[in-house]
C-alpha cells in the first residue's frame, strides 16, 4: 500500500463502510423518518446532529418517542441528560409524553468546554438512555471525541446546534437539518450512515 494511501486511511476522520452489517439503531416512533434512516431509526453506538434554523420547529417531538423508549428499556440505567439546553425542559409536556422526570439530569454550563466535557462523561458512563446537547460552534476535534464517547456504549446521543454550522464538516454518524416551510416542518437528512440524503415535509408537524 502506498504511502498516502496509507496516511488517509489512518485519519481519525476518514469512515470505512462496513457492507452487510447492521447498523444498530432505536426507531424514532415515526414510520416516514425510520424508512429514510439506516437501521430504521436513530443510531445508537454513533452521534447525531441536528441542525435547526431556530429552536422550538420541533425539534424534541422529534425524539420523544425514542427517548420514552430508551428510558422504559434502560431501567436504572435509563437516564435522560439534557446538558447547556437553551430553555427549561418544559416538565408537564414530557410527563404528558411519558418521560419519566425522576430519571432527567439537566446540566447547566458556563462554558462550551464544559457541556462537552460533560457529554464525554455522560456517554462513556454507561448509565445513561441518552444524551443532548446544545452547543455551537464545535471543533471538529471536538466532534470527533464526541463520535467516539458515542461509540462506547449503546447510548442515544444527540447535539443540536445553529443553521450557522451547515457550512461545516461533520463526523457525526447523521446529520439532519430542520426548518420550517409552508408544508410545515422540513427534515433534510443530510447524512447518514449507509443513506442517502432526502428533504421531507411533514405538514403534521407545523413549524411555528
Amino acid at each position: 500500500m502506498n504511502d498516502p494511501l496509507q496516511a488517509l486511511l489512518c485519519n481519525p476522520g476518514v469512515w470505512r463502510g462496513r457492507a452487510g452489517q447492521a447498523v444498530p439503531a432505536q426507531p424514532s416512533g415515526y414510520p416516514w423518518l425510520d424508512a429514510c434512516l439506516p437501521g430504521g431509526g436513530w443510531p445508537l453506538g454513533g452521534l447525531s446532529e441536528i441542525v435547526l434554523d431556530r429552536y422550538g420547529l420541533g425539534e424534541l417531538r422529534l425524539l420523544l418517542p425514542a427517548l420514552r423508549q430508551r428510558m422504559e428499556e434502560g431501567g436504572e440505567r435509563g437516564w435522560l441528560i439534557w446538558i447547556a439546553p437553551p430553555f427549561i425542559p418544559y416538565a408537564p409536556a414530557l410527563a404528558d409524553a411519558g418521560i419519566p422526570l425522576q430519571r432527567i439530569l439537566v446540566v447547566r454550563t458556563s462554558k462550551l468546554s464544559e457541556g462537552l466535557w460533560a457529554a464525554e462523561q455522560a456517554l462513556r458512563s454507561g448509565q445513561c438512555a441518552a444524551v443532548l446537547l446544545w452547543s455551537d460552534p464545535v471543533s471538529l476535534s471536538a466532534m470527533r471525541r464526541l463520535q467516539l464517547a458515542a461509540e462506547s456504549g449503546a447510548c442515544m446521543a444527540v447535539l443540536f446546534r445553529s443553521a450557522r454550522a451547515l457550512g461545516e464538516h461533520s463526523v457525526a454518524a447523521l446529520r439532519l437539518h430542520l426548518s420550517g416551510s409552508g408544508l410545515g416542518l422540513r427534515v433534510h437528512i443530510l447524512k447518514s450512515r449507509g443513506g442517502q440524503p432526502v428533504v421531507l415535509d411533514r405538514p403534521d408537524f407545523p413549524a411555528p
